[in-house]
């Protein structure tokens, strides 16, 4: 059902779209428009970059248009299929979830033909775009519900062959932190479909909340230009951390579900530790503060586990259930490969 007049074998640069049919009342043939850019020359890997999985996660979406904009077929060996904003309604309304079906791109594998929206966008990334990948690069950070560290990671995959080139390819966006993280919030998401096709995918978690600052943006664009250095896809010298003068990466893990700290009722979140603070368990994370009666004792939030807290809750309403904190311990390279 997606169309695009991009030739994706075809060597060159090309700019087009991936037109989604969509009608709506005040548009019976209408189609969403999904920017897609094509950097391909002669040999070498292809390299998948997508921003904007989750609408309201920024720099990934101005990294990638940045580096469609500067790219030139020149410095690419093998083919850069860049997408900045995958969500692209979700983008233009600040928004974790598409506007159009309230359907969440990360949560939407393996998707279908002639569903919604972003059920046809990830049936089209798992039946097209994915197969013709060596590399995927999905690009995210908190958006406006969650703060982290900024950091590369990716999934304890099984595979070992595969697990060691992703992390190699997680460390070489120089980070200071990398994150080994699990899913507690259901199936059908992009990284696990391209790991399950084989592929080595890097995935980010590069701040959150409303603003981003220059910092996250230099990190964001740095790392992702450096990555595709390692691959092989973009001309280059690998930048490491040794060679910036920098310590090397802190590997971090949170694979239990106790790392991920729910609420356990709605109010007002008052975060007690600072991102990157060590804690032990039965720390005092936080409180909730019950906005109808200030009257009340706030209810303490403790830590189920010993760690870095590398993730917070951003808004400081938060309703049950809600994530207010991610505690992540601190693992060798060596344990990341032989676990």
């Amino acid at each position: 059902m997606i169309h695009t007049s991009i030739d994706l074998d075809r060597p060159g640069k090309q700019q087009g779209f991936l037109q989604v049919p969509y009608s709506h009342d005040l548009g019976g043939w209408a189609n969403v428009m999904v920017p897609i850019t094509v950097i391909a020359r002669g040999s070498g890997p292809t390299v998948l970059c997508l921003g904007g999985n989750h609408g309201d996660e920024y720099q990934g979406q101005v990294a990638i248009m940045r580096l469609a904009r500067e790219t030139t077929p020149e410095q690419v060996s093998g083919r850069l299929i860049l997408v900045p904003s995958l969500n692209m309604p979700a983008a233009k309304a600040a928004k974790r979830l598409s506007p159009l079906d309230g359907m969440n791109m990360n949560r939407a594998f393996p998707g279908s033909p002639e569903g919604p929206v972003t059920s046809q966008i990830a049936h089209y990334l798992k039946t097209v775009l994915l197969p013709k990948s060596d590399v995927v690069i999905d690009i995210h950070s908190g958006g406006r519900s969650m703060e982290f560290l900024p950091c590369s990671h990716m999934h304890l995959v099984a595979d070992r062959a595969q697990r060691t080139r992703m992390l190699a390819a997680m460390l070489a966006w120089n980070t200071d932190v990398s994150f080994l993280y699990a899913d507690i919030a259901g199936s059908g998401l992009l990284p696990v479909e391209a790991e399950n096709q084989g592929k080595i995918v890097v995935t980010t978690e590069l701040g959150g909340g409303e603003g981003i600052s220059a910092h996250v943006h230099r990190i964001a664009q740095r790392g992702l230009r450096n990555v595709l250095v390692h691959c092989g896809v973009l001309a280059g010298r690998e930048e490491t951390r040794e060679g910036l003068g920098l310590a090397p990466a802190r590997l971090v893990q949170a694979l239990a579900r106790e790392d991920y700290i729910l609420a356990p009722e709605s109010g007002i979140f008052e975060v007690a530790i600072d991102l990157g603070a060590p804690v032990d368990r039965g720390d005092t994370v936080g409180w909730i503060h019950h906005l109808e009666r200030p009257d009340r004792e706030p209810e303490r939030i403790a830590a189920a586990s010993a760690g870095t807290l590398v993730c917070m809750r951003a808004p400081c309403l938060t309703s049950q259930g809600d994530c207010v904190a991610v505690i992540a311990r601190e693992v060798s390279r060596d344990e990341v490969l032989r676990a």
